[in-house]
């Protein structure tokens, strides 16, 4: 590998100018081609990064390090395919493929090319649920809401595929386990796909999920509340926000509670709760979740190191997506 890892980006939509973006602009790193099939919107790219245009991976193979994949799901096992058995460190956007049979064919393809494999889930590295693992929590119950406008860029999947997915691996990636239970229901309005669906995930452990997604909104929200035997977290990924309620900066009133031998919480009436509890704001970085998450692709591709967002976890974000779609399916709205 050249000391100067050299980059390219496949697919050239909304995701993809943003990798290009950011490939042109970190040290170390030659953005070396823009692809899209496309071929106006290839040299557009290029014409503004300074680099090479394509309409096919194939030329670019021999000069090429690591690459984003970002064309349509249903597309990513072909591509992603090919890079891998040219030793390509491929970053793949989100989600790893439209199914987990295809998911666990790419993931092993790359365990027996030895290549490194990634997936583009980048609120992984949103400041927010950086400082949620900071506070090492261990999660009982997990409430998820991402609502937004249609924006028409993935018609191609439904809303689990297209938005939950990030919650999906959020909450895989919390509660640590691979055993649960997944159910769910959902509604199309405008195509073949779910627009509106809500999921309830219980784990084998007993902590449970509740996961809801809508891409029909008027407004955009991304929130996630965490609740543990010793926290409460309410975080805003949108806003780059949170706060905390802890369990043993909130001491003084269980001590209160207990003193005075209340039988009733009705006797505690007139007493400001929102007074006595003890809130914290979260201490959380301003950095760009892709540009951290392409860089810790780019150290992975260089050092060989297993990648912060592994083909594994893409593979197991796939699997509860797609258990979730089929209870969706499944549900019989009649009764």
């Amino acid at each position: 590998m050249s000391q100067r890892l050299r980059t390219a980006v496949i697919g050239l939509g909304h995701m993809g100018r943003h990798h290009a973006r950011i490939y042109a602009g970190l040290p170390g790193v030659q953005l070396v081609a823009c692809i899209d099939t496309d071929p106006s919107k290839a040299e557009e790219l290029a014409g503004k990064y300074r680099c090479a245009a394509g309409t096919r991976i194939d030329p670019f193979l021999g000069g090429v390090d690591a690459i984003s994949v970002a064309v349509p799901t249903v597309y990513h096992e072909a591509v992603a395919g090919l890079l891998i058995e040219a030793g390509v460190a491929t970053l793949i956007e989100k989600p790893l493929a439209p199914d987990s049979a295809a998911a666990r064919r790419l993931v092993e393809k790359a365990a027996k090319r030895g290549c490194t494999l990634a997936v583009g889930h980048s609120e992984r590295f949103n400041p927010v649920v950086l400082a949620l693992q900071r506070m090492q929590v261990a999660p009982k119950f997990i409430e998820t809401h991402r609502i937004s406008p249609f924006t028409f860029r993935s018609a191609d999947i439904g809303v689990v595929f297209d938005m939950m997915i990030h919650d999906i691996d959020i909450v895989l990636h919390l509660v640590g386990e691979r055993a649960y239970r997944a159910s769910g229901v959902g509604v199309n309005v405008l195509g073949d796909h779910e627009d509106i669906a809500n999921a309830r995930i219980e784990f084998a452990s007993g902590a449970v999920a509740n996961l809801t997604a809508s891409r029909l909104a008027l407004k955009t929200e991304r929130k996630i509340r965490v609740f543990s035997p010793d926290a409460y977290l309410s975080m805003d990924f949108q806003k780059k926000s949170g706060i905390a309620i802890k369990k043993d900066a909130n001491l003084n009133l269980l001590k209160l509670a207990r003193e005075r031998n209340f039988e009733d919480l009705s006797q505690m009436q007139g007493v400001d709760f929102g007074k006595m509890v003890n809130v914290e704001p979260l201490q959380i970085d301003d950095v760009e979740p892709l540009r951290a998450e392409i860089e810790a692709f780019l150290h992975s591709a260089r050092t060989g190191a297993r990648p912060a967002v592994p083909a594994e976890d893409g593979l197991a974000a796939v699997e509860m997506a797609e258990a979730i779609v089929a209870s969706i399916r499944a549900h019989d709205w009649n009764g």
